[in-house]
């Protein structure tokens, strides 16, 4: 089963990054869509389906927690699976995401691995092993 996957950062460099490594991970992904802001995630969450979010915390317009808050509002999006990578570096925010429903997170700059082993954790073992794949990993 191929996972389709939303990233969420306003950097469009952090985005080619994660994109990069859901590529090298080893797990079947299928589409990949990108917003740069939470506002803009919940507009593509109105016609696309995706299995997890991969977001930042720190963007304008709707930040991470925000976004949040309002995916858990909406029935059709509640159980999305959210990990969080960002530079946040204040306990309290992360927990506030965590309580708000948040699967976890990673801090950047984080290692392939990381995003591997949430993978792992969220939607189970890959069919193949990451280092199977012939693309280079030069991030």
């Amino acid at each position: 089963m191929a996972y389709n996957v939303l990233v969420v950062d306003d950097s469009r460099s952090m985005r080619r990054v994660i994109i990069k490594t859901l590529k090298l991970s080893g797990f079947d992904i299928g589409k990949i869509y990108e917003a740069s802001n939470g506002k803009e995630a919940l507009e593509i969450l109105e016609s696309e389906w995706v299995d997890l979010i991969l977001s930042d915390i720190h963007m304008p317009v709707m930040d991470g927690i925000e976004f949040i808050k309002n995916l858990r509002k909406n029935e059709m999006f509640k159980d999305i699976p959210v990990v969080l990578i960002t530079t946040e570096s204040n306990e309290e925010r992360l927990n506030k995401a965590m309580a708000m429903g948040a699967q976890g997170y990673i801090r950047k700059p984080f290692q392939p691995e990381q995003i591997r082993e949430y993978l792992t954790g969220i939607m189970g073992e890959p069919d193949y092993e990451l280092g199977g794949i012939d693309e280079g990993c030069d991030f």
